[in-house]
């Protein structure tokens, strides 16, 4: 009774690997005539993704060039203005000197002002005294 157990399931076992192996070789010949018959379109979407892919590389790289051009007019644009600065630190220097002596005449001028109307009130004040 052991050994035909044995038997049977040893039958069944080979018959399940027999199955197993003609389903694989069923799948793999099928795979195959696809793959086969598919080359033509990967290579096509290989060749179309390829050439995105260098468009898309060309885009970057004229972002890039573009970038590098306006970094290149802002330096040049920060040089002259560095130069002219050096040029114009002399003339500034010139330039708040007499903006000093200005703010000091107007300082001047202003208690002056203040004065004539201290004054004017004074008089205003006598003129208003003389009348009563």
């Amino acid at each position: 009774m052991g050994r035909t157990k044995r038997r049977q399931i040893l039958t069944a076992l080979g018959l399940v690997l027999f199955m197993g192996i003609a389903v694989y070789f069923r799948l793999w010949t099928i795979d195959y005539r696809i793959s086969a018959n598919d080359t033509e379109l990967l290579r096509k979407q290989f060749d179309l993704a390829n050439r995105e892919a260098m468009d898309e590389s060309a885009e970057w790289r004229r972002r890039y060039d573009s970038e590098l051009e306006k970094a290149a007019k802002c330096s040049r644009e920060l040089d002259e203005i560095k130069k002219s600065r050096g040029e114009t630190t002399e003339v500034s220097a010139v330039l708040n000197r007499k903006m000093e002596m200005l703010q000091k005449e107007n300082m001047d001028l202003l208690e002056r002002v203040e004065t004539l109307k201290q004054e004017l009130e004074a008089e205003k004040l006598k003129c208003s005294m003389r009348n009563m």
